[in-house]
């Protein structure tokens, strides 16, 4: 399997005002390698404004999980509602949440609450192919990229005021070489000039690839 690096480009675009001189910074991830843009990474400024618990669904519809990536604030319940006509076995033994689900159909007794920080990954014991991901933060997140690789990450005027401190950019995308954590990168404040960043991505799977790691993961617990 070969990798591919990816080169994450943080340019200062100056400050505009939001209340008290925001500074925005627009954000360019592309691939080094072909240089095409990289679309829907999710980033996230450590340390950013914090957002209230939400209840969430993860539906399964016509064999697959909706959506395939959830974004959420710590102390969320996220419920898995399956309007397939078949049953489905949703679990998941990621450190930021184990939990297992039994073959059923409809809707589970009880949502899963999700009071830990991380990245869960969440399969079907059924459908090997079923896969989505859910990403619990402390912080509300600064977007994600767009069909162009871009996104504007604002650093709120009490952290980019401060010389000499440091702010945490986590960012994460499905084919992160290892998808079960984010990729944190540090910026100096005040932040002025381009920051060359890299992270590894794992090639795109075949329509017909399998999970087999996955499901042999879950049936050696």
């Amino acid at each position: 399997m070969y990798k591919l690096t990816v080169t994450l480009f943080l340019l200062l675009a100056g400050s505009l005002c939001y209340g008290a001189n925001t500074n925005t910074i627009p954000l360019q991830l592309t691939d080094s390698l072909s240089g095409k843009p990289v679309a829907n990474a999710v980033v996230l400024l450590e340390n950013g404004p914090a957002e209230s618990p939400i209840e969430a669904e993860i539906v399964q519809k016509n064999r697959n999980f909706h959506p395939h990536t959830l974004i959420i604030p710590k102390h969320s319940r996220v419920d898995f509602p399956n309007q397939d006509n078949t049953q489905h076995h949703v679990y998941s033994f990621s450190p930021a949440k184990t939990f297992n689900i039994e073959l059923y159909a409809g809707r589970p007794t009880e949502p899963v609450v999700f009071n830990k920080t991380g990245v869960v990954e969440i399969g079907c014991n059924i459908h090997d192919h079923m896969q989505a991901f859910i990403l619990i933060t402390d912080s509300a997140p600064s977007g994600r990229t767009d069909e162009r690789g871009r996104l504007t990450v604002e650093i709120p005027p009490s952290a980019d005021s401060d010389s000499g401190k440091e702010a945490g950019l986590l960012v994460w995308h499905p084919r992160l070489t290892d998808n079960t954590r984010m990729a944190r990168f540090t910026i100096e404040l005040p932040h002025s000039g381009p920051l060359e960043l890299s992270v590894e991505l794992s090639p795109e799977p075949a329509s017909n690839d399998r999970l087999d790691g996955l499901q042999n993961r879950f049936r050696e617990l």
